[in-house]
């Protein structure tokens, strides 16, 4: 007999979240921002530079060190109407294509389509480097989820420099305003390095050089990995329960030295951020797909939202068994890398695999992070998130957050 998928309602995951409740601009201080600490049946209330003093010496802490890019670039149609360029991902899910020279398709959310008629070729004026350019923009087809949008330009210069000069940070849709400067640097984590969200992984915004600094004073372990944050973090379940909800696949990679160092059996593995735990959850089941010979280490490894769920049938070894086999697999074939795309949807009822505890800011109602946030927490998530605004914490992107801590 199969797993059932979980038919969980999703009203079951509501709560109101006042308006005032909602941090629209950041903290002057990342580490300032109020901490949260939920272990056991205790709650307590800290500021994150204090965030060691809760973390066992064998913790060990795990980043994602994505890069967000300028990924809103507005275009005008002939007539002067605004057309609003998102762009989502590389067409065929590459992000090598950040490097492409006078060329790159990529999936696009457009606002404004509509104005967008005639096969119109949009153009757009930028200068980088004392360098007039010229992007122009070709609707190529237009999906259920989204447009595919051809970009090209005469210089040679990379995509990514191109969206630099020609895009806006990409702010949440509920904070309705322009970014600005402050934004450039704030919605972005100090580690951050691999160029590619569309969305801050927004738990490691806390974080500060200072704060590293200290949690290594405190034998606090440390590695990185790479989730590329989809626009689908902010998409609104509409179906009436999670098994009609469609998740949005999201690139990972992770590199084989950090696999060994999580491999060790000896740390209390603590994600920073749901991007870090669904990487890390969807890493074990990769590895038990290939553990039992239903795949082979390919170019991307990838995992459907359901297919863990089909996976629990089998004996599921303790995951330092699981890594060192995908060690062993990837040594074998020379690969140091791991890529791949999951949409693993991860619901009460959920068994932990590798993460022992989270990090994390608080969540929207309804949404598939708080479906997270249930699965450590069991129902009381909601006495937890109405304390939080009883206590006056900040809540989504730029908000405050919290410290799960699991029992063993």
């Amino acid at each position: 007999m199969k797993t059932p998928i979980p038919e969980l309602k999703i009203t079951d995951f509501d709560y109101e979240l006042p308006n005032e409740a909602i941090a629209f601009h950041p903290l002057d201080k990342r580490d300032g921002s109020k901490l949260m600490v939920v272990k056991n049946d205790s709650v307590e209330h800290s500021i994150y530079s204090q965030l060691s003093s809760f973390l066992p010496p064998n913790t060990h802490l795990v980043f994602n060190n994505t890069k967000v890019i300028a990924a809103r670039m507005l275009f005008t149609n002939k007539n002067k109407g605004g057309i609003e360029i998102f762009l989502l991902e590389p067409s065929d899910g590459n992000y090598a294509a950040l490097h492409q020279k006078k060329n790159a398709t990529w999936k696009c959310l457009i606002g404004g389509a509509k104005k967008w008629k005639d096969n119109e070729i949009l153009k757009k004026e930028i200068n980088t480097d004392g360098q007039d350019i010229i992007i122009h923009a070709t609707l190529i087809e237009k999906a259920t989820d989204y447009f595919m949008v051809s970009f090209t330009w005469d210089e040679s210069y990379s995509f990514y420099e191109i969206i630099q000069a020609a895009g806006n940070t990409p702010l949440p849709p509920y904070i309705k305003r322009d970014a600005t400067a402050d934004d450039i640097t704030r919605y972005q984590t100090v580690y951050a390095k691999q160029d590619g969200s569309v969305a801050a992984p927004t738990a490691g915004l806390h974080f500060t050089n200072e704060l590293l600094e200290d949690l290594d004073k405190h034998k606090i372990n440390r590695s990185f990995l790479t989730l590329h944050v989809g626009a689908g973090t902010f998409k609104p379940v509409t179906s009436s329960t999670i098994a009609e909800h469609a998740m949005h696949k999201e690139f990972f990679e992770v590199d084989i030295e950090t696999i060994k160092s999580l491999s060790k059996n000896s740390s209390r593995i603590i994600p920073v951020g749901t991007t870090s735990l669904r990487t890390l959850e969807s890493l074990y089941w990769i590895g038990i797909k290939l553990f039992y010979g239903k795949c082979t280490l390919e170019a991307m490894n990838n995992l459907d939202q359901w297919e863990h769920v089909e996976l629990m049938e089998m004996k599921q070894p303790e995951y330092p068994t699981i890594f060192t086999f995908l060690i062993e697999q990837m040594e074998s074939l020379s690969i140091n890398i791991l890529h791949g795309h999951t949409g693993i949807c991860i619901t009460p009822g959920y068994e932990f695999k590798v993460a022992k505890g989270l990090i994390t800011n608080f969540h929207q109602p309804q949404s598939t992070l708080l479906f997270i946030i249930a699965a450590m927490l069991g129902n009381r998530w909601k006495s937890i998130y109405q304390t939080a605004i009883d206590k006056q914490y900040r809540f989504l992107s730029y908000g405050d957050g919290m410290l799960i801590q699991m029992q063993d």
